[in-house]
């Protein structure tokens, strides 16, 4: 079974909580939404939560998000084939995996396609007070074009994403003291065309902290959905 969740920020309980409670085996798949925050800090504190991840049966599997290193600036990491794609691993946490931006999962005969990133409209207070902030929080152009031509080449089924398309925007979680007209919406805007492009079953996000449901767009944060909530 494949299950899904929202932004864990470093945090591991409520993943060990939920894989203990449903007695998850080995073959199934919890998706964290982005944000998972295991490569936030590059130290001991990320080692600790992986090393109490690594002691329950599920794979994980992270998409990027705006507050963490990406694996592929991070030395110890290595790349696999995981169902079809291409994943980011250390060898220390073989169950904690993290997927590469354009790359298409395939699991219980569907498609899902990974695109992380997103802005932090924190970021100009992370940088002054020294913070986590990355300047490739984003996909690149690089990855754009990867994940254009994933979506020529393939039927995708399911979206796995940190953030949303623009009009799927919830607006009613934006932070008062933050003013919108600063913030850098070029990812949301660009995922609106990857929408109009592809004929999905359901669209998973995390990002924006808030559990809800639009259509076929599923904002987790707190909650967990599972396979069996993807639409005919």
């Amino acid at each position: 079974m494949i299950y899904f969740t929202g932004d864990t920020h470093g945090g591991y309980r409520s993943i060990i909580k939920f894989a203990n409670r449903f007695h998850l085996m080995r073959t199934d798949v919890i998706v964290i939404l982005g944000d998972a925050g295991y490569n936030y800090y590059g130290g001991e504190r990320d080692a600790e939560a992986k090393l109490h991840l690594s002691h329950i049966k599920p794979t994980i599997l992270c998409i990027h998000g705006n507050h963490e290193i990406r694996p592929a600036n991070i030395l110890t990491y290595k790349t696999r084939e995981w169902n079809g794609g291409i994943v980011w691993y250390e060898e220390e946490y073989p169950n904690l995996l993290f997927a590469k931006d354009g790359e298409i999962y395939t699991l219980n005969g569907l498609n899902y396609l990974a695109i992380g990133g997103a802005y932090s409209v924190d970021k100009h207070l992370r940088i002054r007070r020294g913070a986590g902030w990355w300047e490739d929080e984003q996909p690149s152009d690089e990855i754009k074009r990867y994940v254009e031509e994933q979506i020529r080449a393939h039927r995708v089924g399911v979206i796995l994403s940190h953030t949303c398309p623009r009009k799927y925007i919830p607006t009613e979680v934006f932070l008062p003291m933050v003013d919108q007209s600063t913030v850098d919406n070029s990812t949301e805007i660009w995922l609106d065309q990857i929408e109009e492009a592809v004929n999905y079953k359901a669209w998973f996000c995390g990002h924006w902290h808030t559990d809800k449901r639009i259509d076929r767009m599923h904002f987790l944060y707190r909650t967990f959905e599972s396979e069996e909530d993807i639409g005919g």
